[in-house]
């Protein structure tokens, strides 16, 4: 498929974080609740504590506008529940399946709060390791130095980029890319990284909603890695208002590696 053929996000999978994170103060809530019944001289202790557990799970139903405004105590909170869980589930072998179950739990709400009401400040944050690794491109100075000679995604992520006027940042370094982020002042971001690195993104910039998209690592950490461009555009041309005016593409094509 044309990287550039407008299509559907992909379905978020989160089951299992949002299991844990609402399913979990829900459920000692009702024992806590069974347990006050059970013991009525302790009542007013046993309703206290399922009020608090009740509480603790209230957030998982924000949605939209009502989300956005909570997003940085949501995270915050989230974040704790991924922590608490991380080494049960890296004991299990489970520990990337964990972390992108709670990346797929944010982005479905982020989808829910800009599909009614798309981003008018958008910007793409890409790690410098997507582009070949004996590749001599300058692209950190600027993305039009890419060479285009389709053998890394980098190519056709800049034809999206120029075409619809994306504003996009690649970077080698995630406190780098955190800085961009804070002077550029974006209401979403687009994030592209590894597990690890999205989890400590979101963390990190918790202020700013971001739709992620996790990186896949045929050759290793932080070597040739690829991910899927139509996803990100996906994304943009959803979740993000379009730039009035789109720029033609020119000449990209005709170049080759050196």
């Amino acid at each position: 498929m044309d990287a550039m053929t407008p299509q559907s996000l992909p379905a978020e999978r989160y089951g299992a974080f949002l299991w844990v994170r609402r399913g979990v103060p829900l459920a000692l809530a009702a024992a806590f609740l069974f347990m006050a019944f059970l013991m009525p001289h302790g009542f007013g202790w046993w309703a206290l504590a399922a009020m608090a557990m009740a509480a603790m799970a209230w957030p998982t139903f924000k949605r939209g506008e009502a989300y956005l405004k909570a997003r940085r105590a949501i995270i915050r909170w989230d974040g704790m529940w991924v922590g608490l869980f991380r080494p049960l589930a890296r004991l299990l072998g489970q520990e990337d399946v964990w972390i992108l179950s709670f990346c797929g739990w944010n982005n479905h709400r982020v989808r829910e709060a800009f599909l009614g009401a798309r981003s008018r400040r958008s910007l793409i944050l890409m790690p410098h390791c997507v582009q070949l690794a004996k590749c001599k491109a300058p692209i950190l100075e600027e993305l039009e130095k890419c060479y285009d000679c389709g053998l890394c995604p980098v190519g056709d992520y800049m034809h999206g980029v120029l075409e619809h006027q994306w504003e996009s940042r690649i970077t080698n370094r995630s406190h780098k890319a955190y800085r961009e982020a804070r002077e550029y002042r974006p209401d979403l971001i687009v994030a592209v990284s590894c597990t690890d690195r999205l989890l400590k993104g979101l963390i990190k910039l918790p202020e700013v909603p971001a739709y992620v998209i996790p990186l896949t690592l045929p050759h290793g950490m932080c070597v040739d890695t690829q991910f899927s461009v139509p996803h990100l555009f996906a994304a943009m041309q959803q979740l993000a208002e379009p730039k009035l005016g789109p720029r033609p593409v020119e000449g990209q094509g005709s170049m080759s590696a050196a």
